[in-house]
């Protein structure tokens, strides 16, 4: 069963978005992702404009968010005050990188740097995160006990001035610190229309030092309000979000977050974060193979 898209300007598969949007919302609840990362790069491969797909993918991940919010919310795994902290750096973002999006659109230069982005950051991160994870399951094997390791952020964040109490997230932190890690979510939110959950988490357990217990749901947070904001952004500037679209990839996604945060009940931390650096990196491998080879005949025309 095929839908026209008006944005897009194509037909696509009812039931291949669904199932895509209910994959994402499950990477959400499970890994505190807005799933961005995937769906991005998979509307890309399947013909969807790299605009339109960045576009709709951040409304598509407002709803998978809500969803997973909710969920951790009544396991009390969210820390709203450094949420709040974080969503106002992000809605900063926001503007920011929608200013940045219209100037590399007008340049025409947007679909070569979105590409740029994801292979660069997703490389790094998948890298760190796999071998973190595989030391960690091969001390297991090995039968080492893990190391106790005091939560303690990162020396540059020490120095910063104004602290505040974050309690839920057990910190004694200035504000400046998740502020800018925000604004740098913001930015990646419009430019690669991803939650940057991928990129806010790891931070906030090794830089911030945040506890794991509330890291899922206050990223979850975070990622909902800035993706609403960013939606807002694209739609009164760059006029590339596609409800249709959006809505098809909803009808998965929110349903696949409720299991998703069931589901962190049932495997180990190291074991997930294995999982998310292999889709990361063979995501990042893709975006790089389309960037760098090129087909033998690059149009080809079948008789009628």
């Amino acid at each position: 069963m095929d839908l026209y898209l008006p944005i897009a300007g194509l037909s696509v598969n009812v039931f291949m978005m669904i199932g895509l949007g209910g994959i994402v919302g499950l990477l959400s609840g499970m890994f505190g992702v807005g799933g961005g990362f995937l769906t991005t790069p998979l509307l890309i491969f399947y013909g969807i404009p790299p605009a339109v797909a960045v576009a709709s993918s951040a409304t598509q991940i407002t709803g998978a968010s809500v969803s997973g919010v909710m969920a951790h919310g009544r396991r009390d795994g969210v820390d709203y005050h450094m949420g709040a902290v974080l969503v106002v750096g992000g809605a900063l973002g926001a503007l920011a990188g929608g200013f940045a999006f219209r100037v590399l659109q007008a340049m025409g230069q947007i679909d070569t740097v979105v590409s740029l982005m994801y292979v660069v950051l997703l490389g790094g991160i998948g890298v760190i995160m796999a071998r973190e994870s595989i030391g960690s399951i091969m001390a297991q094997r090995r039968g080492e006990r893990p190391r106790a390791q005091a939560k303690r952020h990162h020396p540059l964040i020490a120095v910063l001035p104004f602290r505040w109490r974050f309690y839920k997230s057990g910190l004694y932190i200035s504000p400046l610190a998740p502020l800018l890690l925000g604004f740098a979510t913001g930015v990646m939110t419009v430019l690669m229309g991803v939650g940057g959950g991928f990129i806010l988490v790891p931070a906030m357990i090794y830089l911030l030092g945040m506890s794991t217990r509330v890291v899922v749901g206050t990223s979850l947070f975070q990622i909902l309000f800035v993706t609403a904001a960013t939606t807002m952004v694209h739609a009164m500037t760059t006029h590339a979000v596609d409800i249709v679209l959006a809505g098809l990839l909803l009808i998965g996604s929110v349903t696949g977050a409720q299991i998703g945060a069931r589901m962190t009940q049932l495997l180990k931390p190291e074991y997930l974060r294995l999982i998310l650096a292999f889709m990361v990196l063979v995501i990042a491998f893709r975006m790089g193979l389309g960037l760098t080879w090129r087909p033998p005949e690059i149009f080809t025309v079948q008789p009628a």
